[in-house]
């Protein structure tokens, strides 16, 4: 009796390998946004493989995205420092991608500890960036020795010695800078890194402080992502003061907190000096004032309330006028006034109505407000994803996807590298599955060989394929009724097709062809060629640690198809393989999977042979050595035919393999 659903395993198993192996296949395919989407899914499971890091670099690499692929790089390193090639790689992005002090840095050390391959290549990189860089300081040495007012020079000398690894010479050239343009405040970024790689923290910190709180929002935002996440204490207030004493909304902030923990006398001083930057601030006044008389001072308050009742600010004027019930210190307006809805309220409603346009503007109006808030930029990205801008979504899903909530992360994460572009336009893909069955006692082969063509933004790709499918028996019929035979244990042929793919949407795609068989053996049909006409759905999952984790805990893989074969009287068989158990930790490169196995086929017609459950314990294994997409298994299955109930044990030893250019 034969078994079509083994002579239809391939079509099976090629669309239905773990995220690790899949990815693997999709970078082979040279299908690099679903590569990259699996490579990260593979990591979510595994974020301590610096195997999965480093080939989600490379495929970054691949795909363009330089600055994506160093930080891959980089966290790989992180994980295996010994890695010299995946150092050099990222040594060289470091140094393409703008960072020259850690490129630098980076080929120095290699230079000096490296292998003697590594060591040379390292030198002479090293040498091409120290170079320019010594003869850069020296020539700007020398400007700054005629003309010590000269701003540009200082900020050239600043940022040649950072990407020479001096910090203090950068730091010391990039206040010089500050003091003669304290308007430019990206410098205070400057200052802050340099203090940070030159061991003076608090000094960095400091100048992280005063960033954040300026009239430059992108400097401000910027500076907020590396500060603290809490209030700054009041010593570190202080200390960004000294450096940028004419920052109104810092000294502003630091006389609340000062107010906050009681210390009045400090923030009398400081408001008085708040006061005269800025006369017209009618806050700082009515505030100062009502210090002044909480200490029975009334003739020095009255100094500053006068300038309140006269400046026509409805809402300190009547805080003055009532100064007897008022208390001694003021709240900030936002706290006191009763707003109206938020910009963020406002977009959310707007976009539940599906008044897109308007939650679009208010939600830009939220952000604006609160850089930092992801939920917003995950809305926002949603917004534009239904107007049918991905151009725009994409941006808002890049950065909600840096969020600190894994929750935003992993959603804008998704939609991110759903929408990414970037296919090729021709990719070609051969991969093969053998393997013996104890049950035929014969061994199987599998195979397609398949070209693909990238039309446009199309959602799927028109290819050319040629499969194998055969095994090495003398062609005797598995089953006879009288005198005809019911099937062969394969197809014995060459399909040759034409077909269309989709792409992968939610861990699913689709594909149909259609073509000819070519027979190479008479059996289990005499005919040389045969029309040949198939489509199919897919869909596959996997949750825990995979096979490519380095860490050890359970796992669980789902695989379904439906598969349509005009060739076997128009069927449809429809297949579901489950795999639920444990992943060894990795010894000596080799890592193993134990687990149970739990299948089940059926066909539209019903047939005895179609029909079947299967279960019984399994064992995949592989070495990092070999390539990453071979995967060996051994399984031994019982299973029982769901029309006759009659039963079978099989044993099946095998290996899966893809290539792709």
């Amino acid at each position: 009796m034969a078994v079509v659903a083994i002579c239809l395993l391939p079509l099976l198993v090629a669309q239905t390998t773990a995220p690790a192996g899949r990815a693997y296949e999709a970078l082979r395919a040279k299908d690099y946004d679903s590569a990259i989407a699996l490579f990260r899914e593979a990591i979510d499971g595994a974020p301590a493989n610096p195997i999965l890091r480093q080939d989600l670099g490379y495929t970054y690499l691949k795909a363009g995205e330089n600055e994506a692929a160093r930080d891959q790089f980089a966290e790989a390193l992180r994980l295996d420092p010994s890695a010299e090639r995946i150092a050099l790689e990222y040594a060289f992005l470091c140094n393409e991608t703008g960072r020259t002090a850690e490129a630098r840095r980076t080929f120095d050390r290699i230079r000096k500890s490296g292998g003697p391959d590594a060591r040379i290549v390292a030198g002479q990189a090293f040498e091409n960036i120290d170079r320019p860089l010594a003869e850069g300081i020296a020539r700007w040495s020398a400007v700054l020795a005629g003309s010590p007012q000269d701003y540009s020079a200082h900020l050239e000398l600043g940022r040649l010695a950072e990407a020479r690894g001096d910090p203090g010479l950068a730091s010391e050239q990039y206040l010089a800078a500050w003091e003669l343009r304290p308007g430019e405040r990206q410098l205070l970024l400057d200052l802050a890194r340099a203090w940070q790689q030159a061991g003076r923290i608090e000094d960095s910190r400091a100048a992280l402080i005063a960033a954040a709180r300026g009239s430059r929002p992108r400097v401000a935002e910027q500076a907020r992502e590396l500060a603290p996440q809490r209030c700054p204490y009041a010593g570190e207030f202080r200390r960004a003061l000294d450096l940028d004493p004419a920052n109104f909304e810092m000294r502003r902030e630091f006389i609340f907190l000062l107010l906050e923990v009681k210390q009045t006398d400090e923030a009398e001083r400081e408001l008085r000096i708040l006061t005269d930057m800025a006369p017209t601030d009618m806050l700082a006044a009515a505030q100062l004032g009502f210090l002044l008389l909480a200490r029975q001072d009334r003739a020095g308050a009255m100094i500053y309330l006068d300038r309140v009742l006269k400046s026509g600010d409805a809402e300190l004027v009547a805080r003055v006028r009532a100064v007897l019930k008022a208390p001694p210190t003021l709240k900030e307006r936002s706290a006191v006034a009763v707003p109206p809805a938020s910009a963020k309220e406002m977009g959310e409603r707007s976009y539940a109505k599906a008044y897109l346009k308007d939650a679009a503007r208010y939600l830009e109006a939220a952000h604006e407000t609160d850089p930092t808030d992801a939920s917003v930029m995950l809305k926002l990205g949603w917004v534009y994803n239904v107007l049918h801008q991905d151009d725009i979504a994409l941006g808002w899903f890049d950065q909600a996807r840096h969020s600190t909530d894994p929750k935003i992360a992993a959603e804008a994460g998704r939609a991110y590298h759903n929408l990414r572009p970037g296919f090729a336009r021709w990719r070609f893909t051969v991969w093969a599955l053998p393997f013996y069955s104890t049950r035929w006692n014969d061994l199987f082969s599998y195979g397609q060989a398949k070209a693909e063509y990238r039309i446009g933004n199309l959602p799927f790709r028109p290819y050319l394929s040629v499969r194998f499918l055969g095994d090495v028996s003398a062609g005797v019929p598995v089953e006879t009724r009288g005198a005809q035979p019911i099937c062969c244990l394969s197809e014995k042929s060459f399909v040759t097709a034409v077909g269309v793919a989709t792409r992968y949407w939610h861990r699913a795609m689709a594909w149909a062809e259609a073509g000819a068989a070519i027979r190479y053996s008479s059996i289990p049909d005499p005919a040389f060629r045969t029309q040949d006409y198939r489509a199919g759905v897919s869909y596959s999952r996997g949750w825990g640690r995979l096979l490519g984790s380095q860490e050890p805990g359970w796992f669980a893989e789902t695989h379904g198809d439906g598969v349509f074969v005009s060739r076997f009287a128009n069927d449809v068989i429809a297949y579901s393989q489950t795999q639920v158990g444990y992943t060894l930790r990795p010894f000596a490169g080799l890592r193993v999977q134990l687990y149970g196995n739990a299948n089940i086929t059926a066909d539209s017609k019903r047939q005895d042979w179609a029909n079947f459950a299967e279960a019984g314990p399994g064992l995949r294994f592989r070495w990092s050595s070999m390539p990453p997409a071979v995967v060996f298994s051994v399984n031994a299955l019982r299973g029982t035919y769901l029309q006759t109930a009659k039963q079978f044990n099989d044993v099946r030893v095998g290996f899966w393999y893809a290539l792709t250019r």
